[in-house]
C-alpha cells in the first residue's frame, strides 16, 4: 500500500523565503522575515540607501543620510545582497580611493567586510534590474515605491547613539527596548518599536502616536489580542496560493480586530489616529472607512469557505473494529478545514467507502478473530488481531499459529483460506505475521481514492481563496501593520503605566528663530528624570531636573553620574520625539531634527585607527550634522590625547556648538578649558552635586549649577582595589606637582556618585537605594453552551457587591456611590492598560460550566496566566475595578460565598472558607429573576 501521510516541504531562502505544501498542512509555521537587496550611492544631499524586497515587490529610497546613519542601517538590517554605486568613489578628497581620506572611512570599513558588487548608471533603475536578474523575474514585473517623503523627519540615529542607549542591543549597555515593552511582548511589535527609535518619525506622526497612546491609557473597555502577521508572509503565501486554513483563520481574526476597533467608540478614535503612522510604515494610503468595509468583506468571504469553529458535522469516521488512528490519519488531512457545504459529494463518497471498508473487515477478519478467541490457548498459543499499519496506510490482520492443522469446516476456516500475505508499495511481503484479503485491499484502495479526492477538493478551495484575497493584498498589508502598531503601543502604554512614566509635551522648533539666542519656549525641561534602566515604580534611581535652554558644559568626578545623565537624557528625548512615554514626572521635549550622543571610543586595529582618531571622526560627524534644532551630547571630550592640545580642541568644539545654537551637554575632565579665552554666549556651566558628611564627600547624583574641578580619582582608585601604597605615592606626586592649584574643600563642588555600573544594574540599585462585537458573540455563545447568561451573572455580581460597598463606604445615600461597572473580556481580548496597578475583582467563565472568582492588582498578567492553562485558551472574564486591595479581597470572598446562592457553580468554593467575611447572608436574597 502507498502511504498517504502528507509531508510538508518548507524552505526559507534568506532573500526570498518560499514554501511548498504548506496549504495542506494543519499548523502555522514561523516565517522568516525576508532580507532586502541593498544599494548605496552618493547624491548631492548625502548618502542614499535603496532597499528592495523581492517578496513584497517593493522598494524604498532614503536620501540625505549621514555616513553613520547608513552604517547603522547596515548593522540592523541583514541584507541578502549589497550593491555599491560608483558615486561612492568620488569622495571629498577628490580621489577615487574611497575610504583613505577621512569621510567615507567608516562606511568603507563596514562594506569592505561584506560581499559586494559595484554598479553604475541610475542607482534605482540599475538596482531593480539587478534584483530581477538575481531572482529570475521578468522585466515587466513592477516594483512599488513605498517611500514616504517628509522634509521635517528627523535624521536616523547614528550608530554610536543607538548602541549607547541600547536601541541596538549592546553588551554592557542597558537595553532600551527591554524597558519599553512587557517581557511577554515579542516579535513584530518589538521590531516596529526598534525601527521607530532608529528612525524617529516626523512631528505630525509622533503627535498621532502620542495621541493614540494617551487614549490607550484611559480606555475602559477590553481590547483585542491584535493578531500580528508578517506582511511578507501574507504576500508570499497568497501569491503562491499556499495559505492553509490556519492562516486564513489568523487573517480572519486580524480583520475582525479591525472591525472591533471600528465598532467601539473608544477604540475607533485610537484606530483613526494610527492611520497615518501605518501609512508611513507601509507606503499605502488607505481611507479608514474603506479599510473597515474591505475588512468586513474579507471576514465574510473567509467565513463562507473556512471552517472556523470546528463544526460538529465534520467528525472523523469511527467504527468499532477499525483502529481510530487509521481514520484520524486519513481524514485529519482535509476535514475541519473548509465548510462541509462545499464538500457534500466528497463526504458522501468517503462515508460510502468507509462503510464498505468496515463491512469488508467485519466479514473477512472478524470471524477469524472470533475463532481465535474461542480457542484461547496457554502461552505460545494462537494469536491474532486487527491493526493499523501506519507506514503502509492500511488496516490488516496480524496473527500467528492461527491456521488449523485439520480443516474441519468450523467457523472462520473459510475466511482463513482467503487470507494472503500483506505487501508493501513495492510488492514485497511486509512480514510473516501480516495478512489481508483481496476484498479488504479493494476497500482500502477505494477509501484512499475517496479521501484523496476530498483532500484535493479542499486544497482547490483553499488555493481559490488565496487567489481571491490576493486582490485585497494592500488592505491586508495595511491591516496587518495597523495591528502590529496597535499591539506595540498598547503594550508600551501598559509597561509605561506600570513604571510610572509620563507623556511629555512635544514642541516644534521655530524655523525662523534667531540662532543668537534661543527662545525659552523652545528649550527642553524634564522634571524628575530617572535613568530608563531603573524601575521608578520600585523607588530606585536618583531623579534629576534638567532645564536646558542652551549648551551645558558639565564637570564632575569619576563616578559622578555624568555618563548616566547623558544617556538618560538622550533616551528621554528620543522617546518623546517618537511619541512614547518617558521616565520622568513631567517633561517638555522639542522635536529635534537629530539626536547625537558620543561616548567612549575604542581603537579599530582593522582600520588602522587609534581611539582618538575614531573619536575625532565621530566629533566631525556631530559638528557637521548639528543645527540649531539638534540635541548634541558628548561625554568626556578629547580623553584620548595629551591634555593641552586636547583641551584646546575641546574648547573649539564647544565654541562651535555654542555658535550653532543647539541644545546639549559636553562633559569633561579637562579643567584647563575654563582658563581658555572661549568665545561663547549661550553655554552655561553645570556640575554633579555632593555634600560633605564628617569630612567625607557624600555624592548626591544631582545636577547643579557651577564647576567641579575635583576628580575623586584617588578615592575611585582606592574603591576599585588599587594598593594603598600606590595611592599614597600618587598623592605625593600630585601635591608636589599641583599643590598650589588645589582648591580649598569649601570651594569644591564634590560629587558623590559613581557612574552606574551598566554590567550590574543590581549593584547600581543598591548604590541608589534600590473584534469587539464578534468576540462578544463568541463569548455569548460560550456562555449559552455553559447555561450561563452574562446579564444574569452581571446582575448577581452587582447585587452582591453594591450593598457591601455601601456598607464599606458608610454612605447614607446609595445613589451617591459609584456603581459596580462590569467589563467583559471576551475570547481573543485583553484588559485595557487602565487596569495596570488598579485593584480588580474578576470572574472567569470556564469551559466546564463553572466559574472562578479572583482578585488582583495585575489583571493583564492574571488573565494571561489563566489562559496558559490547558483548555483555558479562550476563557472569558467579567471584572470590575475597586479602590484598594483590601476591598477587592473582601468582595472576592463575598462573591465566592454568595454566587452559589444564585445558581452558579464555582471551582474555588473552598477559598471562601479561609475568611469569615461573606459567610453570612450579607447580600440581598436572590431575586426570582436571577434564580
Amino acid at each position: 500500500m502507498i502511504s498517504h501521510v502528507m509531508v510538508s516541504l518548507w524552505h526559507a531562502h534568506p532573500g526570498s523565503p518560499y514554501v511548498f505544501g504548506l496549504v495542506g498542512d494543519d499548523q502555522d509555521l514561523d516565517f522568516p522575515e525576508p532580507m532586502p537587496v541593498v544599494g548605496i550611492s552618493r547624491s548631492a544631499k548625502g548618502y542614499c540607501i535603496i532597499s528592495v524586497y523581492e517578496t513584497m515587490k517593493t522598494y524604498s529610497v532614503e536620501d540625505g543620510l549621514t555616513e553613520e546613519a547608513v552604517v547603522t542601517k547596515l548593522r540592523t538590517c541583514r541584507c541578502h545582497h549589497l550593491f555599491l554605486h560608483n558615486s561612492l568613489k568620488n569622495n571629498s578628497s577628490g580621489t577615487s580611493r574611497w575610504g583613505e581620506f577621512g569621510e567615507g572611512g567608516l562606511l568603507w570599513g563596514e562594506c569592505n567586510a561584506r560581499q559586494k558588487e559595484w554598479l553604475d548608471g541610475n542607482p534605482i533603475d540599475e538596482l531593480l534590474f539587478k534584483v530581477k536578474e538575481l531572482y529570475g523575474l521578468d522585466d515587466d514585473i513592477p516594483f512599488r515605491n513605498v517611500t514616504v517623503v517628509s522634509e521635517n523627519r528627523p535624521r536616523p540615529l547614528h550608530l554610536g547613539t543607538a548602541t549607547q542607549i541600547g536601541a541596538i542591543p549592546t553588551e554592557g549597555i542597558p537595553c532600551l527596548l527591554k524597558v519599553l515593552l512587557p517581557p511577554h511582548c515579542s516579535g513584530l511589535p518589538v521590531l516596529y518599536i526598534r525601527d521607530l527609535l532608529l528612525n524617529p518619525p516626523a512631528y505630525e506622526i509622533s503627535s498621532d502616536i502620542q495621541g493614540a497612546c494617551r487614549l490607550m491609557m484611559n480606555v475602559t473597555c477590553s481590547i483585542p489580542d491584535f493578531t500580528c502577521i508578517s506582511s511578507a508572509k501574507l504576500v508570499k503565501l497568497l501569491e503562491l496560493r499556499e495559505a492553509n486554513h490556519v492562516e486564513f483563520c489568523k487573517i480572519k481574526s486580524m480583520v475582525e480586530e479591525i472591525l472591533q476597533l471600528y465598532r467601539n467608540s473608544e477604540l475607533r478614535a485610537i484606530a483613526e489616529l494610527l492611520m497615518d503612522p501605518t501609512w508611513v510604515a507601509t507606503g499605502l494610503k488607505v481611507d479608514f472607512d474603506t479599510l473597515v468595509n474591505e475588512c468586513g468583506k474579507i471576514s465574510c468571504r473567509i467565513s463562507e469557505i473556512i471552517s472556523v469553529n470546528g463544526e460538529s458535522d465534520q467528525k472523523i469516521s469511527s467504527y468499532p473494529i477499525i483502529p481510530n488512528d487509521f481514520f484520524e490519519d486519513m481524514e485529519l488531512l482535509w476535514k475541519g478545514r473548509v465548510k462541509r457545504i462545499h464538500l457534500e459529494e466528497a463526504y458522501a463518497e468517503v462515508e460510502k467507502a468507509a462503510d464498505a471498508l468496515s463491512l469488508a473487515i467485519t466479514e473477512d477478519f472478524l470471524p477469524i478473530i472470533s475463532r481465535i478467541r474461542s480457542t484461547m490457548a496457554p502461552l505460545g498459543g494462537t494469536k491474532g488481531e486487527i491493526l493499523y499499519a501506519r507506514e503502509h496506510g492500511a488496516v490488516w490482520f496480524k496473527g500467528k499459529r492461527f491456521v488449523p492443522t485439520v480443516w474441519a469446516g468450523t467457523a472462520g476456516e473459510e475466511q482463513i483460506k482467503h487470507l494472503r500475505p500483506a505487501l508493501d508499495s513495492k510488492g514485497k511481503k511486509v512480514g510473516e505475521e501480516w495478512f489481508t484479503t483481496m476484498r479488504v485491499e479493494d476497500a482500502i484502495a477505494r477509501y484512499h481514492e475517496a479521501s484523496a479526492k476530498a483532500k484535493s477538493r479542499v486544497l482547490e478551495l483553499l488555493r481559490g481563496l488565496s487567489s481571491e484575497l490576493l486582490s485585497k493584498i494592500n488592505i491586508l498589508i495595511f491591516a496587518s501593520v495597523l495591528n502590529v502598531i496597535a499591539k506595540s503601543l498598547f503594550s508600551h502604554v501598559s509597561e509605561g503605566r506600570r513604571r510610572n512614566w509620563i507623556f511629555p509635551t512635544i514642541t516644534q522648533f521655530n524655523k525662523c528663530q534667531d540662532t543668537e539666542a534661543l527662545n525659552g519656549t523652545e528649550g527642553m525641561k524634564i522634571i524628575g528624570l530617572s535613568p530608563y534602566w531603573f524601575d521608578a515604580a520600585r523607588g530606585t534611581g536618583v531623579q534629576n531636573t534638567v532645564d536646558m535652554q542652551s549648551m551645558f558644559l558639565l564637570t564632575g568626578p569619576n563616578g559622578g553620574g555624568k555618563s548616566s545623565l547623558l544617556r538618560s537624557l538622550c533616551a528621554a528625548a528620543l522617546l518623546g520625539m517618537c511619541g512614547f512615554m518617558v521616565p520622568a514626572e513631567s517633561a517638555v521635549i522639542p522635536h529635534f531634527d537629530s539626536i547625537m550622543l558620543h561616548m567612549k571610543s575604542y581603537d579599530s586595529p582593522a582600520d588602522g585607527k587609534s581611539s582618538f582618531q575614531i573619536e575625532m571622526s565621530e566629533i566631525r560627524s556631530l559638528i557637521t550634522d548639528a543645527t540649531s534644532s539638534s540635541l548634541v551630547l558628548i561625554d568626556e571630550i578629547c580623553r584620548g590625547t595629551e591634555t593641552a592640545k586636547g583641551t584646546c580642541i575641546a574648547g573649539s568644539v564647544i565654541e562651535t556648538l555654542d555658535a550653532i545654537g543647539c541644545l546639549g551637554i559636553v562633559s569633561t575632565h579637562l579643567h584647563g578649558i575654563f582658563d581658555l579665552p572661549l568665545k561663547i554666549k549661550n553655554t552655561v556651566y553645570k556640575a554633579m552635586g555632593a555634600e560633605y558628611v564628617d569630612g567625607q564627600p557624600i555624592p548626591t547624583w544631582k545636577l547643579i549649577d557651577g564647576v567641579c574641578k575635583e576628580s575623586l580619582a584617588f578615592e575611585t582608585a582606592q574603591r576599585e582595589g588599587i594598593p594603598e601604597i600606590l595611592i599614597q605615592r600618587a598623592e605625593e606626586l600630585y601635591n608636589s606637582a599641583y599643590g598650589n592649584q588645589i582648591p580649598r574643600k569649601k570651594d569644591q563642588i564634590r560629587p558623590l556618585c559613581s557612574d552606574i555600573d551598566l554590567n550590574s544594574t543590581d549593584k547600581s540599585s543598591d548604590q541608589l537605594n534600590s473584534t469587539r462585537q464578534i468576540s462578544l458573540d463568541s463569548s455569548t455563545k460560550l456562555m449559552h453552551r455553559m447555561g450561563i447568561s452574562s446579564k444574569k451573572l452581571e446582575d448577581a455580581i452587582c447585587l452582591i457587591c453594591e450593598k457591601k460597598l455601601i456598607e464599606l463606604y458608610k454612605m447614607k445615600n446609595p445613589s451617591e456611590m459609584a456603581m459596580v461597572n462590569c467589563v467583559l473580556i471576551a475570547a481573543r481580548e485583553q484588559p485595557a492598560p487602565s487596569t495596570i496597578g488598579a485593584s480588580s475583582v474578576y470572574v472567569m467563565l470556564r469551559p466546564d460550566k463553572k466559574l472562578y472568582v479572583g482578585q488582583t492588582d495585575d489583571l493583564e498578567g492574571r488573565v494571561r496566566a489563566h489562559r496558559l492553562k490547558e483548555g483555558m485558551e479562550n476563557a472569558s472574564f467579567l471584572y470590575f475595578l475597586v479602590s484598594g486591595k483590601s476591598i477587592a479581597c473582601q468582595l472576592e470572598t463575598l462573591l465566592i460565598n454568595q454566587l452559589p446562592n444564585y445558581g452558579f457553580h464555582l471551582t474555588n468554593v473552598a477559598d471562601g472558607k479561609h475568611r469569615n467575611f461573606g459567610t453570612t447572608n450579607l447580600s440581598p436574597e436572590p431575586s426570582t429573576a436571577l434564580r
